[in-house]
């Protein structure tokens, strides 16, 4: 029984691991990926009046 409980914990050491290197990712790209997601949904927006038109 203890053994499954330590494969458990690394998998939750993992997770946690991976969600911190996502985090600092978010924060050293996040003008790059405010200025991507502004540009896509502004190119949503114009080709949405393309299409409704």
């Amino acid at each position: 029984m203890k053994r499954r409980f330590e494969v458990s914990a690394v998998g939750v050491v993992e997770i946690i691991l991976i969600l911190v290197v996502l985090i600092a990712l978010v924060l050293i790209f996040k003008d790059q990926l405010t200025s991507l997601v502004n540009n896509i949904f502004s190119k949503i927006g114009t080709n949405a009046d393309k299409i409704l038109k």
